[in-house]
């Protein structure tokens, strides 16, 4: 690859190294420059721009990353787009992560130009949650190196969480307060349900080596899948109340302790065929503790060896640490964006003098194929805005899992349909994708590459395809946004905030033109055969 500056006319081709702030827009880096840009640049007084220009035997840094991307995708993980040399792989489903550490190792001692960055072995994720990410560090990789890393690649994977029935047990001495039995009842109810677990039978007994195995053999009948027990006090020994009764119920005792604190006085046992847990106080609190990183890997049903958990110490200090008076906040995990897609077709479609909508293009109504390309992309939830001739638009889209909005104002243009659609989104979400209901040549792979490259953080809080050096459809747009947009009036959607937010607009280019084609004359849908 070279690097460095070059004049300003002579840069068409090359990729923008920084990005230049000119009238009325903002040349992102990372832009393969066109010759309007060059034009654009000399007009406003540039006279010279560092930029980045490929060799043949450099791979560009989207391609790459991709590449390496899904080499290392496997089970439960969903790739996403690839923007600026960065491609995330996210969680399916809730689960547990399994990576082979050796082998990341090995890929990021390659090349200083490719980066795996992922969360640690064996940690539980929610859906959407950021699992790894394939950073290209400059604007491509040698292809060589890049051949090296996919050989090296062992699939990440997601575990997922399995519907798991467990039963609790409780023992109580004479000042054990019902209300502390009652609170770790609660508190492990919830904890369970984060690993798509259910707490279906509890028991109580009394704090004796035979009240434990009674309780034991009672729950048989529950059908569980895994046992827990919390004694009143802690298990000091493995022949001590806890350890005793499981074995006197026919249990056997492999393990007891650990080195993760909070909770090292776990107990690993198993009986009939399934796991039981002897459980460290510690868990009467919410806070992350040792046993929930047993109970994740057996939710996900993993196996879990006394060596295994042995092998927690390394990052098992979980204990609060007091900083400046404060404990340490826990981080947020990182997770992909939220976006909701909604679909425009509520117009009279003046121009084509006829309901155009519902016309067929290759056996389906206009329509559909505009709804079934958001339906396929990476979104949460659907929405779409109906207006004239309603009946046969929900007609055509029915079966699909969309919600249809009525605007009743549509004739007043395309603002108010857009205002009725943002109103219906759902509280959560971070974004939406504005497509139109006239565009049957955007395809779901487009709309993807628009969520990739959408990270408000980093003043990408609008995107907008490019085809050809030319703005086209759909349009994604951060919710930060959305007040502005319903300022707007008129037969005019979300232009006025595009153009008035310069600094936040990032365009992706898209290689066919379908992101420009929309049909509105007579002329225009003829022109789809």
């Amino acid at each position: 690859m070279r690097f460095g500056p070059e004049p300003a006319a002579d840069v068409a081709g090359a990729l923008l190294a920084h990005s230049v702030q000119l009238p009325g827009r903002v040349v992102k880096k990372g832009r393969l420059l066109t010759a309007a840009d060059a034009t654009d640049l000399v007009a406003a007084g540039v006279a010279e721009v560092i930029v980045a220009r490929l060799d043949p035997d450099d791979v560009p840094e989207d391609a790459a990353a991709e590449a390496l991307a899904r080499a290392l995708a496997g089970g439960g993980l969903v790739v996403q787009a690839p923007f600026t040399g960065r491609c995330n792989l996210v969680a399916a489903e809730a689960g547990i992560v399994l990576l082979d550490r050796a082998a990341i190792d090995q890929i990021n001692a390659v090349d200083p130009a490719i980066t795996v960055a992922t969360l640690a072995p064996f940690d539980a994720v929610s859906p959407r949650q950021l699992v790894a990410t394939i950073k290209i560090i400059p604007f491509a990789a040698p292809r060589a190196a890049l051949e090296r890393c996919v050989a090296l690649a062992a699939p990440l994977s997601v575990h997922a969480f399995a519907a798991k029935r467990v039963g609790l047990i409780q023992t109580q001495l004479p000042a054990t307060k019902p209300s502390v039995l009652d609170a770790t009842e609660r508190t492990m109810a919830d904890r369970l349900a984060t690993m798509a677990a259910t707490l279906t039978a509890t028991r109580r007994c009394a704090h004796t080596t035979d009240a434990v195995a009674a309780a034991i053999r009672e729950l048989d009948r529950a059908d569980l899948d895994i046992l827990l027990i919390a004694g009143a006090s802690a298990v000091v020994d493995r022949r001590d109340v806890l350890p005793a009764g499981i074995e006197a119920a026919g249990g056997t005792v492999h393990h007891f302790g650990m080195p993760v604190d909070p909770g090292n006085l776990l107990l690993l046992a198993e009986r009939a065929g399934r796991p039981v847990l002897g459980l460290p106080g510690c868990v009467r609190s919410p806070k992350l503790n040792g046993a929930d990183w047993v109970l994740q890997r057996l939710c996900a049903d993993l196996t879990v060896t006394p060596a295994d958990v042995m092998a927690m110490g390394v990052g098992g200090l979980l204990k609060e640490i007091p900083l400046r008076g404060q404990a340490r906040d826990q981080p947020v995990a990182p997770r992909a964006p939220k976006i909701a897609g909604l679909v425009l077709a509520a117009g009279l479609s003046r121009r084509m003098g006829r309901t155009k909508l519902t016309l067929p293009v290759e056996g389906m109504a206009m329509v559909v194929h505009a709804v079934d390309a958001v339906l396929a992309a990476q979104v949460s939830d659907v929405t779409v805005v109906t207006g004239h001739d309603s009946a046969a638009v929900r007609q055509a889209l029915a079966g699909r899992p969309v919600r249809c909005v009525d605007n009743p104002d549509f004739a007043s243009g395309l603002a108010s349909s857009l205002h009725a659609g943002l109103r219906q989104l759902p509280d959560d979400v971070d974004g939406v994708v504005v497509h139109l209901g006239d565009m049957p040549r955007v395809t779901s792979v487009d709309i993807d590459r628009l969520i990739a490259a959408f990270a408000p953080a980093d003043q990408r809080s609008i995107i907008v395809p490019i085809h050809d050096g030319q703005r086209g459809n759909p349009v994604l747009i951060a919710r930060s946004l959305w007040a502005e947009i319903l300022r707007v009036t008129g037969d005019q959607g979300a232009r006025p905030v595009v153009q008035a937010n310069p600094g936040l607009v990032a365009e992706v280019a898209i290689d066919h033109p379908g992101v420009l084609f929309d049909i509105d004359t007579p002329a225009a849908f003829e022109a789809l055969a």
